[in-house]
């Protein structure tokens, strides 16, 4: 292993990395290829001007460094961009522009606007002509019961009740969010995740919903329902 001289004296320029990238995406990423290919993807995007900001391939071969740590090889490049597009850290548009390749986006919310706009023709990148998408249809997302024996541990009489309670009272959507919220904190179990949907209800979600505006039979079920105890009028 060759020793790192440490970094220079004097003013250094830094780059920006998405703190959510160390709580929800470091820990998952085992192959060293795609680490080094996604931090090199930030940092030629943070680098770029204008808009929409974006890399295509050709630029990512050009990068002397990005090529040194794979060896050279395109072919490593290729499946390293494709592992960090599946696994939602940067988005990909197909466009031709002499050559057939590939554009890449940040998957943040300027990187999904620009893609949106672009695959629904109301954004044009400079001397490429965008692919058409073959539309994907929606995945269902997986019931709360099926979601839980996934994520949280096996699904016993005793707790599937506590989740068909839940279903009478929460939003769907909630519960999936709860289960979400409960995995993230590695807080595995059924009260941890009543515990967020009794914080919702009362407190509020992010996005600024409550309870009560999310049940259409008014706010006398929340309040009977059973967690009534924890609401004020």
């Amino acid at each position: 292993m060759k020793e790192f001289g440490g970094f220079p004296s004097g003013r250094l320029e830094f780059t920006p990395v998405p703190n959510v990238f160390f709580s929800a995406l470091l820990d998952d990423i085992t192959d060293i290829a795609e680490l080094k290919t996604i931090l090199h993807v930030m940092a030629a995007l943070y680098r770029k001007k204008g808009y929409p900001r974006y890399v295509s391939f050709a630029d990512l071969v050009n990068n002397v460094d990005l090529m040194r740590g794979l060896q050279g090889a395109e072919e490593s490049l290729r499946d390293s961009l494709k592992k960090a597009v599946e696994r939602g850290a940067i988005i990909s548009v197909s466009v031709s522009d002499g050559s057939s390749g590939e554009v890449y986006f940040l998957n943040d919310d300027a990187g999904r606007r620009a893609v949106a706009k672009i695959n629904a023709g109301e954004l044009k990148l400079p001397g490429m002509k965008t692919v058409a998408q073959v539309p994907v249809q929606a995945e269902v997302p997986p019931d709360i019961f099926t979601l839980y024996e996934q994520n949280i541990g096996m699904l016993t009489p005793m707790i599937a009740d506590e989740l068909r309670d839940a279903e009478k009272i929460y939003p769907p959507d909630w519960i999936r969010d709860a289960i979400k919220e409960s995995v993230l904190h590695n807080k595995r179990n059924i009260k941890y995740i009543n515990k967020i949907l009794e914080n919702w209800s009362v407190e509020g979600r992010g996005d600024g919903t409550y309870q009560r505006d999310s049940q259409e039979t008014g706010p006398d079920r929340f309040v009977k329902g059973k967690y009534g105890h924890m609401v004020r009028r």
